[in-house]
């Protein structure tokens, strides 16, 4: 890998513009299908595609790093979609929106904590937060009243902790040396795993004579493939090459994406509010990553 810097920052740009059109999918698919089944089925399909991918055996894991790997199952495919979709039932998607923006500022202090500050927090990913919350802030808002529902904010902001976490357990799981595919596929069976009892819970019914139709299929066959498999695998690769923080910033891309795809496919208007929340940011986000996260030196090194 002649530059592992610009592949990870490849990887985190490929991701979160796939991340952010995924709406337009799951948007047509909720009108036959409930949430935690367009969750179920799309990890279902991104895990045979991983097989099929990459069919080898994960050997030689020990007890640990099998926790590790249910951990991150549990916190990334399972745990973050739940509770932003339940969040959803609760409170407005412009409230999600923002409340979700916040996961880079947790994982800068899960990682700082974690990794004992070998990430060392500088003035500028801060000020590049408060600068990209307000972008976000002007997009998802977009001029419409503030309205607070308790239970679905404290939800969107526990699912905004839950991805710090994934983000945490992904950067430990790295350092295991394996196959970033091989793992990703190993969280992905956890994660499957873990949603099963959930299921119970939301009285799936299971009503798939709807995969009949093409667009429908379509879709699903886009979230499993793309937005679950392959998205997960450059994630994953960013944040082995970046580390959690610098990847994270990325997320604040999210709502500018999904602004320019709903004008090109659903042909939204483009606000002035909108446009200056784009603005906003992008300059949040280039501010966070313009000037990289150093590790502290080790003893004896200048």
């Amino acid at each position: 890998m002649k530059n592992p810097q610009a592949t990870g920052h490849l990887s985190a740009l490929v991701t979160i513009l796939i991340w952010g059109t995924t709406f337009i999918s799951t948007k047509v698919l909720l009108v036959a299908f409930q949430p935690v089944e367009i969750l179920f089925i799309r990890f279902v399909l991104g895990l045979i595609a991983l097989i099929v991918v990459c069919p080898h055996r994960l050997k030689g894991t020990t007890p640990r790093q099998e926790l590790t790997f249910a951990a991150a199952g549990l916190c990334g495919v399972c745990l973050y979609y739940l509770l932003e979709n339940i969040a959803l039932t609760y409170t407005l998607a412009s409230n999600v929106g923002v409340i979700l923006s916040v996961a880079p500022f947790f994982t800068a202090i899960l990682s700082h904590v974690v990794f004992k500050g070998a990430e060392k927090l500088r003035p500028s990913f801060f000020g590049g937060f408060v600068l990209a919350m307000a972008g976000i802030a002007l997009i998802s808002f977009n001029g419409s009243a503030l309205s607070l529902n308790p239970m679905g904010d404290l939800l969107a902001l526990l699912a905004a902790l839950v991805w710090a976490c994934y983000s945490i357990l992904t950067k430990k799981i790295s350092g295991y040396g394996y196959s970033t595919l091989i793992t990703t596929r190993r969280v992905f069976c956890y994660g499957i795993a873990f949603m099963i009892p959930a299921m119970f819970l939301f009285d799936v019914r299971w009503e798939l004579s709807a995969l009949a139709q093409p667009v429908y299929l379509l879709n699903l066959v886009f979230l499993g493939l793309g937005a679950s498999a392959l998205c997960f695998v450059t994630w994953n690769t960013a944040v082995k090459l970046l580390g959690p923080v610098r990847t994270s910033v990325y997320i604040y891309m999210s709502p500018v994406i999904t602004v320019v795809t709903s004008a090109l496919i659903l042909h939204e208007p483009v606000t002035p509010l909108a446009a200056g929340g784009m603005a906003l940011t992008l300059a949040g986000l280039f501010l966070s990553e313009g000037r990289p996260l150093r590790p502290r030196a080790k003893a004896g090194q200048s």
